[in-house]
């Protein structure tokens, strides 16, 4: 019997055996070293040797990864560990560290109840740390931390004892501040150092320590300096494997899914908790009905197709049953399953709640998708810290393989659904949007190695519009004069938008209204009247309906409501997308007869005074920004500030960390090209940046008459802007 079969005849007699399991990934910063520690825990799985731990990587099994030196898409593995003599399932994933690939991290934590948090000791807690603790912990995700590198600290820089301890202490609290900010209420989910559930060691050189094993051994951080100064860290790893103090630390700390559903789905459920199906997943009860989630969709192989990767919260999926997709109203069969080895699946008959399984057969699922055996509540939508913000123009370098495209861009869409893909009605273009410029250079790398090459434009930056001031009511009519709507806009709350943008108010239109969220939107400083009745929450903008007692108007609810989201998708300046307006319905007349309000009427009665409204109360374009991270040695540091001046860049902030000049500052996505290559000339190689995404600041005035004139050129609208009064009946 081969090693993998062994493992595999291992977790067949844990898979049904909760309390021994543990879900888990190893999040980071880009560089500080997961997929290198995640070797380690690979070779304790028996898939690697002990002479490539911490150097094959080989979680990044993609061409593109290993020729980046990246992770570009979370990868999944499942092993076996001995802890107290007793045998631990371990469903572990490595995800990216890049900002660009951010929403395969929000993915893997829907799937996984703890994460080891992985920073690096020379540069310590950065931008993309912060960001995957915030997303962990908004998933009700534990976590521990392991500071990687500490080899580097002694052998490179030289730092004495005392320098060590205050460079760690330093990290450790900085985490903690994050998890205390942060944690569910009422619960500590704080690390501790002589608690157990910190680490630290060298990931490349194969060796980690914290506070039991240093009791357990008699090893003092006064060795591991003897070991790191006489090059003997081959030694240490022997005595102090890496792989088993983390694989040990996330049996000790990281939860169950015992213990991990009863506190995560009423978190990520939109369900009644008391309902069948609702205890089912609270008790993660492998008899009760089933109920899954996708967190990923793959293609491994080409001859096999995509593989749905989700975590099971009630039931048991079985290899040949018909499983509901509920978002996709559709039943399908289960072809295959597979536990995850990496680039492989080893193949089983059955998985029970508490598990992490890869699916073969569910053809119309997407990522996100609720699968049960019948119609349930779904899961929440997952919440991405950033959204698209770069667009390129695709088509096919050969016009006959243009169904193909079409039917490839559909398959990047589910497979990754920060990816959105859309066609131009005005020019024919097929456009695909992704996070920055690095995410959709690897997006159309991959769909070339296919059966099909495509041609791309140069990188579109997606903008946004708003509007600074109040305007209304203005009267819109349908074009039989018979029904009538006064509007009237103004800015949103920031403080509501905000929520919205966090995801703490749910998006969606409210058949109900808004008593439920009343009380936080009276909060955050909305009026309490207005909290009441909002009809509408799309991408950041709302639609409350201020009037009362009109006849048949929840009759045309949903039109007024498609209306109202057709005007957001596309602003009166440029045709970009809206956030930040309130709109609201003040009053309405409609006619006796349905035939007489039917879409044709009502569309128009309604988008005509928004977009008079909108051109009346100072309307402004917004601009994709990035905040920018970089340390550099202070002589290069005057060149380093005048490439972000150049950008357009606003420098932030200029502090001394440790050897290096850490200069903080924020850049238009629009001026970030190239930014790469400028940065390493100006610094000589010595910085090292990082970004991360910050949202939307206003365009500045000189520039939005120019922008705004690009955008409707390329768009192919009248070069003439609209005015208020084209609107207006």
């Amino acid at each position: 019997m081969g090693r993998a079969e062994k493992m595999m005849e291992k977790i067949e007699a844990l898979k049904d055996k909760p309390e021994y399991i543990r879900n888990m990934g190893i999040v980071a910063h880009i560089d500080h070293g997961k997929t290198t520690l995640s070797d380690n825990l690979l070779y304790n799985a028996g898939m690697i040797s002990k002479e490539t731990a911490g150097k094959q990587l080989a979680l990044d099994f993609h061409e593109d990864e290993q020729a980046r030196g990246i992770t570009i898409n979370a990868a999944n593995v499942s092993m076996v560990h001995n802890y107290g003599g007793k045998d631990y399932l371990i469903n572990m994933i490595d995800t990216p560290g890049h900002v660009d690939f951010g929403g395969d991290v929000t993915r893997a934590m829907r799937a996984v109840d703890g994460v080891i948090v992985v920073a690096c000791a020379v540069e310590g807690v950065m931008p993309q740390t912060k960001t995957v603790i915030g997303q962990a912990l908004k998933e009700r995700v534990r976590p521990t931390l392991f500071i990687n590198k500490v080899d580097r600290l002694i052998n490179e820089l030289k730092l004495t004892p005392e320098e060590l301890q205050n460079r760690f202490m330093k990290i450790y609290n900085e985490v903690n501040k994050i998890i205390k900010q942060r944690q569910p209420e009422g619960i500590d989910w704080t690390v501790s150092i002589p608690g157990g559930s910190v680490a630290f060691g060298s990931a490349y050189n194969n060796w980690a320590i914290n506070v039991p094993h240093m009791k357990k051994t008699g090893i003092t951080f006064k060795d591991i300096i003897e070991y790191c100064n006489n090059e003997n860290q081959k030694e240490l790893a022997d005595k102090s494997p890496a792989h088993e103090i983390l694989l040990d630390m996330a049996i000790m700390h990281l939860p169950n899914p015992l213990y991990a559903q009863k506190l995560r789905i009423p978190q990520i459920w939109s369900g009644d908790i008391e309902s069948e199906i609702g205890k089912s997943m609270m008790e993660c009860n492998p008899n009760g009905k089933l109920a899954m989630m996708v967190t990923n969709i793959t293609v491994f192989d080409k001859r096999e197709g995509e593989v749905a990767t989700g975590r099971i919260f009630s039931g048991t999926i079985r290899q040949g049953e018909e499983v509901y997709l509920v978002g996709a109203r559709s039943t399908e069969r289960v072809q295959k399953l597979g536990v995850y080895m990496g680039a492989t699946r080893l193949s089983t008959d059955s998985v029970p709640a508490g598990n992490i399984v890869g699916i073969a057969g569910l053809k119309k699922a997407t990522t996100g998708e609720t699968v049960s055996v019948e119609d349930i509540d779904v899961f929440e939508e997952m919440i991405h810290t950033s959204e698209p913000v770069v667009t390129k123009a695709v088509e096919p370098e050969n016009i006959k393989d243009l169904a193909k495209v079409i039917e490839i861009l559909k398959q990047v869409a589910r497979e990754d659904p920060t990816i959105r893909i859309k066609i131009d009605e005005e020019s024919g273009e097929y456009l695909i949007a992704g996070m920055g410029e690095l995410h959709l250079e690897v997006i159309e790398d991959r769909i070339n190695k296919g059966n099909v090459r495509i041609k791309t434009s140069a990188p579109i930056v997606v903008y946004r519009e708003t509007i600074d001031g109040k305007f209304g009511p203005v009267e819109g009519k349908s074009p039989n004069k018979h029904n009538k709507f006064h509007i009237e806009v103004e800015p949103l709350e920031p403080a509501v938008f905000e929520a919205i943008r966090a995801g703490d108010i749910k998006p969606g239109r409210r058949k109900s209204r808004s008593k439920d969220i009343r009380q936080q939107l009276f909060d955050l400083g909305m009026d309490n009247d207005e909290a009441r009745r909002i009809i509408d929450i799309y991408h950041g903008n709302i639609m409350i309906d201020m009037t009362r007692g009109i006849q048949h108007l929840d009759e045309v609810m949903e039109l007024m409501l498609d209306a109202f989201e057709g005007a957001m998708d596309n602003g009166p300046l440029a045709s970009e997308p809206l956030q930040g307006v309130k709109l609201r319905l003040v009053d309405a007349t409609l006619h006796e007869d349905a035939i007489h309000r039917g879409p044709a009427q009502v569309y128009p009665a309604v988008k005509r005074p928004i977009y008079a409204c909108l051109l009346s109360s100072r309307p402004a374009m917004l601009e994709p920004v990035q905040n920018v991270y970089v340390d550099v040695p202070q002589e290069f540091m005057s060149g380093v500030i005048a490439e972000l001046q150049r950008r357009r860049g606003v420098i932030g902030d200029m502090e001394q960390k440790d050897e290096l000049m850490t200069v903080t500052g924020k850049v238009p996505v629009a001026e970030s090209f190239g930014f790469a290559g400028e940065i390493r000339s100006a610094s000589e190689g010595h910085a090292l940046w990082s970004t991360e995404n910050a949202g939307f600041d206003k365009l500045p005035m000189e520039l939005t008459d120019k922008i705004v004139r690009q955008i409707r050129e390329r768009k192919g609208l009248k070069m003439e802007l609209p005015k208020a009064c084209d609107f207006m009946d």
